[in-house]
């Protein structure tokens, strides 16, 4: 007779669940130790039926290893699993797949040189008479991208698509095939639309009604809201509390999953703005997606450029640092027309761009922190001597950045892609800091990193105004840009679509912007 866990105290707005007699997932004791790491502690777990159970913690708490366990790439060192009352232990995703749970990692497992649709239904394709059925491939897969309204194109190659569209296609990979039991997401939204979300919520729905059972890993505490049942806090690899969301509110979560009051997370800044860094002037992109736009950035100032995803924000950041191919329109900075211009011209002048994708374009995961944190900046005399690199003065010079920026564990030997993403975020920043420049374009900072980095990055950023760097941060999280920036551009559909200074910085003035509403 299989063990009952606790009765789920649901009090959200969701369809909920109603004492069901036998959880899905019972995980009892669970612990996973690596090298020197303790990273689950005697973690018990239970998900029921027709639940959305939320795991939240700070990155490096434990939240990825344990779904990786449930989902079968992984297994504990000790503690057991049931599966609908049943002890189970499994060897591969696969395995896990065949009694119906589904993972969409943060990690994505794509395979780029095939389509969509065959990734879709990559190990269980369909087949007949002994043969795959391209045919019913292909028409099972446009039925579910049809299903989830997503604007991708299943014949796509994945090595083709962008970052966006490849967490769709993992996304359309767990509603592929045979109904779940369970679906595992971790952090699935991060690079979708607004848009792309509600439908994904709306799927989750149905899924819960269906009596799927859902784990959700967010940092955002929004969708919590939106779309939990309970949520399991998680710090240092053990588990802190499990709560319904309608009994604990935001400061509350903070708190477990920090020890930090709320109020604590963003620092007051004093703003000692001088001479201007950066200018665009009615900046047209080849690509369409921003036009007609006009900003500056001045030395000791946060700018804020806002928007919500695609609104063309990050385009006018990427074309700033010589990555998006310009129609018109002029960049200067400093003064210096630097319109077109290449990356190595620009990154020379003191502009430094910190991309929203850490690890396609912001680090080499397989190279060490030192590597990662030192690469923009071999070419200085400081690291290098006719020709040859200082290796003791390079050596030195990571280590107090990784005490600088916190980096835990602090070894900038170790490479990059066994950091938790919070860690990684710190070492691009790192990487900047190491360059030393006079403007920091800091795109999304703060996407997929718990509150904890969050707190840190944002401390980066006081200091770097308060030492009289420029920064222009683009940021599609309301929260961050009410409270750093001291002016907001905000962009929607390619334009600018109004400047607020300080006093005008408000969640009213901001949202109207940027849905492009008119004043009441």
């Amino acid at each position: 007779m299989a063990e009952k866990g606790p009765k789920p105290d649901v009090q959200s707005g969701g369809s909920g669940i109603t004492e069901p007699s036998l959880p899905l997932i019972q995980a009892r004791k669970i612990c996973k130790r690596f090298p020197g790491v303790d990273a689950l502690q005697d973690v018990d777990f239970d998900l029921y039926p027709g639940e959305v159970h939320v795991l939240f913690g700070e990155n490096g708490a434990g939240k990825s290893t344990l779904i990786s366990i449930f989902s079968g790439s992984d297994k504990p060192t000790s503690g057991s699993t049931k599966f609908q009352g049943n002890d189970v232990e499994f060897d591969s995703v696969q395995d896990a797949r065949k009694v119906g749970i589904k993972a969409v990692f943060q990690e994505f497992s794509l395979v780029p040189q095939l389509t969509v649709e065959e990734n879709m239904y990559l190990g269980t394709e369909v087949s007949r008479l002994g043969k795959i059925d391209k045919k019913k491939i292909q028409k099972e897969a446009a039925a579910v991208i049809k299903r989830l309204a997503f604007p991708l194109n299943p014949a796509a190659k994945v090595v083709y698509l962008s970052r966006a569209e490849q967490q769709m296609a993992e996304i359309a990979k767990a509603f592929a095939g045979d109904e779940p039991s369970v679906l595992i997401f971790d952090e699935p939204t991060a690079s979708l639309t607004e848009k792309e979300t509600k439908r994904l919520f709306s799927l989750i729905e149905q899924a819960k009604k269906s009596g799927v059972g859902i784990i959700y890993i967010t940092h955002r505490m929004g969708e919590i809201r939106q779309i939990g049942d309970r949520i399991t806090v998680l710090r240092d690899g053990k588990v802190v509390g499990t709560k319904s969301t309608g009994s604990i509110d935001d400061e509350q979560l903070v708190e477990m999953m920090t020890g930090r009051i709320f109020d604590q997370i963003f620092p007051r800044i004093q703003f000692q703005v001088s001479e201007k860094l950066l200018e665009i002037d009615n900046l047209d992109l080849v690509s369409k997606l921003a036009h007609g736009v006009s900003l500056y950035v001045r030395s000791g100032e946060i700018v804020g450029l806002a928007g919500l995803v695609g609104s063309g924000k990050s385009e006018v950041g990427r074309a700033c640092y010589g990555l998006e191919k310009i129609r018109s329109g002029d960049i200067r900075f400093e003064g210096l027309d630097i319109t077109g211009r290449n990356v190595s011209e620009i990154l020379s002048k003191g502009l430094f761009y910190l991309p929203p994708d850490r690890k396609e374009e912001g680090l080499i995961s397989v190279r060490s922190v030192r590597e990662n944190m030192s690469l923009a900046s071999l070419v200085l005399p400081m690291f290098s001597r006719l020709g040859l690199l200082r290796h003791k003065t390079e050596l030195l010079h990571t280590e107090s950045l990784s005490e600088q920026i916190d980096l835990r564990p602090r070894g900038v030997e170790r490479e990059v892609e066994f950091l938790s993403g919070g860690n990684q975020q710190k070492v691009l920043i790192a990487k900047a800091l190491c360059r030393g420049p006079k403007l920091f374009i800091f795109d999304e900072p703060t996407v997929g990193v718990d509150v904890g980095t969050r707190v840190a990055i944002y401390g980066f950023l006081k200091t770097l105004s308060e030492d009289g760097a420029g920064v222009l941060l683009i940021s599609s999280d309301l929260s961050e840009v009410l409270h750093l920036t001291n002016r907001v551009y905000v962009m929607h559909r390619g334009e600018i679509r109004a400047q607020l200074e300080q006093g005008d910085i408000s969640e009213e003035n901001v949202l109207r912007h940027y849905f492009d509403r008119k004043a009441a």
